[in-house]
């Protein structure tokens, strides 16, 4: 019957069956038959998952979005807060789109592109570096931590017995013990009769990596470290960049081991809550829409960044450094980073820094940026301990006069910034100033981020005589020369002799 109307059925065998009105003719092949069955299927698999998606849509109305379920009961308040606030954003939505389908998907999408990057990141925490970056042998001089990692230091200047002044210097992010105070000159360190130690990072370098690390554990490793290499006295902390969290942890947690600190452009966290809205403003607006990305991503999506870094300072290659960390760097500072010392100098400490290969200690050191540190620069403020209250404290008070007690950091504080520096704005010094009055901050008019501590013997200069005052070289190192004992008869006999000097001497004394 389907023959006589002109229709082929699709089951019909397929060669040479005459088809049509009017004589016309085509041929149905096994090809063309089974691209049919399969767009069949295809269409009635989208239709059972557009009823699937219906059905799924309609159980969720009726069981969770009802007004007296779990979710509706708890959660409606706070997202109908959240979307009130965000409202302001459906301006950019073209004015055919509905809100709630636009936002959905671009909500789905989100989520999917996390899932990948999460995905990537946790494949595996070590990238095998390329040959581009030259990693040279260890050689680090490494010490044993209590907990059983460990930490690589490197040292300077002149020796522990003759050291006038004792300084521990934390690298900033993306370096290594190498840095230390870039350029500085081991004369220079002897004439003011400085010892200059700088160590690694836990994962960088040849330091071991730590498995919960914070800034107190910071301040820790700096403490293990001052005793294992002899520092019986108190020593002073440099801190620069975004190194300087770790001065500030060394000044909170550790300040009976602290003589003093001097810092250039040191990093506050730029969440700081403290920090008033002109503060904040000042310090956002000099970073690139890169830099605060990351910041951002560092704050609250983490698992993020290894994806990021795999693809910059740990593929192997060798870049600058301000495209790598997205900064934004003025002519001076740019002018810096192109001569021949800093590229020998960077590439070195870069390979040094990366050695491990490992994503995690600089994931870990940017979420320390960021993040709570467990204490505010304020509390470095000497003020009055307190004593505490109740019955107990007030009769104790009665009988025995409580001793005054101060709390924060006792010694001096220096702070050089750089009135151009794009990197760590000047914004930042400001707000320390404010909230630690007792700290001194030399502004630099027209000095950058790198020009005044990298490769500048007449700055290095000034900072220590500044901190130091003039040069009086190392100490002088006592020298007790005592004869050897060679035999006990000898020793007797030599007694001997001495009674018969002091005998006779007493022969020669006339009494009145």
């Amino acid at each position: 019957m389907d023959e006589v109307n002109g229709v082929v059925p699709p089951y019909a065998a397929g060669v040479g069956v005459g088809v049509g009105f009017g004589g016309n003719f085509r041929k149905v092949s096994r090809e063309e038959d089974w691209r049919f069955h399969a767009t069949e299927f295809a269409k009635g698999v989208a239709e059972l998952s557009v009823e699937f998606g219906k059905g799924c849509r309609d159980v969720v109305r009726q069981s969770i979005l009802r007004d007296d379920s779990f979710v509706v009961r708890h959660f409606r308040g706070p997202c109908k807060a959240a979307c009130t606030k965000l409202k302001f954003l459906n301006e950019y939505l073209p004015e055919d789109r509905d809100p709630m389908h636009s936002w959905s998907v671009v909500s789905v999408v989100f989520a999917v592109v996390i899932a990948v990057l999460i995905a990537t990141s946790e494949s595996d925490t070590t990238t095998q570096l390329i040959q581009k970056l030259h990693i040279y042998p260890p050689n680090a001089t490494r010490i044993l931590l209590p907990d059983g990692r460990h930490l690589a230091y490197h040292e300077q200047g002149v020796s522990f017995d003759s050291a006038r002044f004792t300084l521990i210097a934390p690298h900033s992010f993306l370096s290594s013990r190498l840095a230390g105070i870039p350029g500085i000159k081991g004369s220079l360190l002897e004439e003011f009769g400085v010892r200059l130690i700088t160590y690694d990072l836990p994962g960088f370098g040849e330091s071991d990596p730590h498995p919960q690390r914070n800034l107190e554990s910071s301040a820790m490793d700096m403490l293990y470290l001052s005793y294992a290499v002899h520092i019986t006295d108190k020593f002073w902390v440099v801190g620069y960049s975004c190194g300087s969290i770790h001065t500030w942890a060394a000044l909170k947690y550790i300040p009976d081991r602290i003589a003093g600190a001097f810092m250039v452009a040191p990093l506050v966290n730029p969440y700081e809550a403290s920090m008033n809205k002109v503060e904040t403003r000042r310090t956002w607006d000099k970073w690139t829409t890169k830099r605060k990305f990351m910041y951002f991503l560092a704050r609250k999506f983490p698992v993020a960044l290894p994806y990021f870094y795999k693809r910059s300072f740990l593929s192997g290659n060798l870049d600058r450094i301000d495209k790598w960390l997205s900064m934004s760097l003025g002519t001076r500072d740019k002018g810096i980073i192109e001569e021949v010392k800093y590229q020998e100098f960077w590439t070195r400490d870069l390979g040094e820094s990366v050695r491990q290969g490992n994503v995690k200690p600089f994931v870990e050191e940017a979420v320390l940026q960021v993040s709570n540190w467990g204490f505010s620069i304020s509390d470095l403020n000497v003020q009055k301990k307190h004593q505490g209250k109740g019955v107990f404290f007030w009769l104790k008070s009665l009988y025995k006069r409580p001793q005054q007690e101060l709390t924060g950091f006792l010694g001096p504080i220096h702070i050089w910034q750089g009135m151009e520096d794009r990197v760590v704005p000047p914004s930042m010094s400001e707000y320390v100033h404010r909230i630690l009055p007792g700290a001194m901050v030399h502004k630099l008019l027209y000095e950058g981020h790198f020009t005044y501590f990298y490769f500048c013997e007449e700055c290095h200069r000034q900072m220590l005589t500044t901190v130091f005052g003039n040069p009086q070289g190392p100490l002088t190192v006592e020298i007790d020369l005592i004869p050897p004992v060679k035999d006990k008869d000898d020793v007797d006999e030599k007694n001997e002799e001495m009674e018969e000097e002091v005998e006779v001497s007493y022969s020669d004394v006339t009494f009145i």
